[in-house]
């Protein structure tokens, strides 16, 4: 009893500490969503030149996701008419590029993970686009395709087809302040959480019981702690296989990432592992399902290799630039709730996520919800789809989609 009531304890003190920055990254992604349509992001998409990555990369970033609906909304931009490397480049992105996670890696691990995070994410979509150019057959690529327009259901698809922007014209600034522009905005913001909540939840649950009850010996001998080289080397090829055997996407990985940096594993396989939440066994299935079997197998071992060199590129760079913090200061969040920035930050974030949790309630979000799971084919035009849970909304100044 006393073992678990230490892992939940851990378990907790991180989510108090990261509350604050998901709720804003959530939010800003929210707001992106809610004024750029998906129409504008597919016309951007058409080809794999530098520029079009970067732009993808951009966009990305912007439109934060869990992983499942980074997933999801890259191959509905591929069917669309995105190309493949563009759509990846996006993938990436939006899981890997993002405001909370670069925030709560600062928070929980120290600003230089978020700087090799931002700096490992463009150059893992460089490798990856050299490498697609390589090695991506027309024949893989024409057989992914296909299956692409298949629509095979993965998870999170309604989620990913949906487009919430406001149609009405104006500035950036006028569609976002309109009444529209503030019901997107929460329906986008309440879907983002309940996309990512249970890979959180689960996240933080796994981080600390591995916290509370593996020892930091284990980890030691398995990182080659003490061997100086062999660790640096062997970081970033361990540090995504055990991504993909933890299972756990997108921001619920920093927790982890915590505890492993605690036991010992490289810098740069800190940054590896965190790259890898698109390579969890779930994600992969996914892939098949959506690009057939030998597309799965080669973006496995396409992104596999891009992560492993962006991991020894940012190792030995930031350790050629002194970046490197000590692993001895590695601590891992115990303290609780105490009266201190975090627990101001979170109450004044945490009102913020009522107010749009309320606008989400009363404008027909409930109704919206339950097609967030649905199949991708259903969700492209919600307007005949939602009409009905507008009414209650329009009467209140609600908007149609």
């Amino acid at each position: 009893m006393h073992a678990v009531l230490h892992a939940l304890s851990i378990a907790g003190s991180m989510t108090w500490e990261i509350t604050w920055a998901l709720i804003l990254g959530f939010a800003l992604s929210a707001v992106v969503q809610a004024v750029v349509r998906k129409s504008t992001v597919v016309s951007l998409l058409g080809d794999d030149r530098p520029r079009t990555l970067a732009i993808a990369a951009g966009l990305g970033a912007a439109s934060s996701s869990c992983s499942y609906a980074a997933v999801a909304l890259a191959r509905s931009l591929f069917r669309k008419g995105a190309n493949f490397t563009a759509a990846m480049a996006f993938e990436i992105a939006s899981t890997n590029l993002v405001v909370e996670l670069g925030v709560i890696l600062a928070l929980l691990m120290g600003w230089q993970f978020t700087a090799a995070e931002f700096v490992g994410g463009p150059i893992m979509i460089v490798l990856l686009a050299v490498l697609f150019r390589l090695t991506l057959r027309d024949k893989l690529l024409r057989t992914a395709r296909e299956q692409a327009e298949h629509g095979v259901a993965g998870s999170m698809e309604g989620h990913a087809a949906m487009d919430m922007s406001v149609h009405r014209e104006g500035s950036f600034a006028r569609r976002l302040f309109s009444r529209e522009g503030f019901t997107s905005t929460s329906h986008v913001f309440v879907m983002e959480w309940a996309a990512i909540l249970r890979d959180l939840v689960v996240g933080l649950l796994i981080a600390g019981a591995i916290a509370a009850w593996v020892p930091d010996s284990f980890w030691r001998t398995f990182f080659f702690d003490g061997h100086p080289l062999a660790a640096k080397l062997w970081g970033p090829i361990v540090g995504p296989l055990v991504a993909i055997a933890s299972f756990v996407c997108s921001i619920g990985n920093v927790p982890l990432a915590v505890v492993l940096w605690k036991g010992g594993i490289s810098f740069g396989g800190v940054v590896a592992f965190i790259f890898a939440d698109l390579l969890i066994l779930p994600i992969l299935n996914i892939y098949r399902k959506y690009y057939g079997a030998k597309t799965a197998a080669f973006l496995l071992g396409t992104f596999y290799l891009a992560m492993v060199i962006a991991g020894y590129i940012v190792e030995f760079a930031f350790g050629g630039l002194g970046l490197i913090p000590d692993q001895a200061d590695a601590k891992i969040p115990m303290e609780g709730v105490s009266w201190n920035y975090t627990t101001w930050l979170n109450i004044a974030f945490l009102l913020l996520a009522a107010v749009l949790l309320v606008r989400f309630l009363r404008t027909g979000g409930p109704s919206m919800l339950r097609m967030m799971g649905g199949s991708p084919d259903t969700g492209h035009d919600h307007t005949g789809h939602l009409q009905h849970g507008q009414q209650a909304g329009d009467a209140q100044g609600g908007h149609h989609h």
